[in-house]
């Protein structure tokens, strides 16, 4: 078994370069997807609503979000609720497809994760912060909310160090698919 990780810094094009590149060669597993997850699990809601004083009735995603962006202390102690979670999601999912050839794991806090270890190979996608900042407003994401996120994430050159490729993806999708082509991943 192969097991990639596809990181980069917010809004960079993650999700679309991880679909493009594990297309009919082995599963996804998305960091972002299960944190979505989480969202909606009335458990987490609750414990999240007690560590947060946040009212239960009101919308819960908004009022976290206003809770984060009132003190950053908030988002480490988030964070520090949903990375195990998250980590113990990734350990089930190696676990289940442990008889694939090629797993992909797209997790944006990779390299500040210090999961390195558990990839054989790591794919870094990277855009321009302009580029990424577009693309999150018009993805429905605050302003505000992108820039405190971004400066959680190692700088770019830091995070390009530890990864074995770098796709720069600041154009279209035929030209990231076409970067994406030129990566060969096998066994060595």
């Amino acid at each position: 078994m192969i097991k990639i990780g596809i990181t980069g810094s917010l809004a960079s094009g993650k999700t679309t370069a991880s679909k493009l590149i594990a297309k009919g060669r082995g599963p996804i597993f998305s960091a972002d997807s299960e944190v979505k997850k989480l969202y909606k699990d009335k458990k987490f809601q609750s414990l999240i609503s007690k560590k947060f004083n946040i009212k239960k009735n009101l919308n819960f995603k908004k009022e976290l979000k206003k809770k984060i962006l009132s003190k950053s202390i908030y988002i480490k102690r988030l964070e520090k609720l949903i990375h195990p979670i998250v980590r113990k999601k990734m350990f089930r999912f190696f676990n289940k497809n442990k008889h694939r050839k090629f797993l992909f794991c797209e997790i944006p806090l990779l390299i500040e994760s210090r999961l390195m270890k558990y990839f054989d190979k790591i794919i870094f996608i990277k855009s321009s912060k302009k580029i990424r900042l577009k693309r999150y407003i018009l993805s429905g994401g605050d302003k505000k909310l992108f820039f405190l996120l971004d400066k959680k994430q190692f700088k770019d050159t830091k995070k390009m160090a530890m990864c074995d490729y770098v796709v720069v993806n600041n154009t279209s999708l035929i030209i990231l698919k076409k970067k994406l082509s030129n990566i060969t991943i096998s066994h060595e």
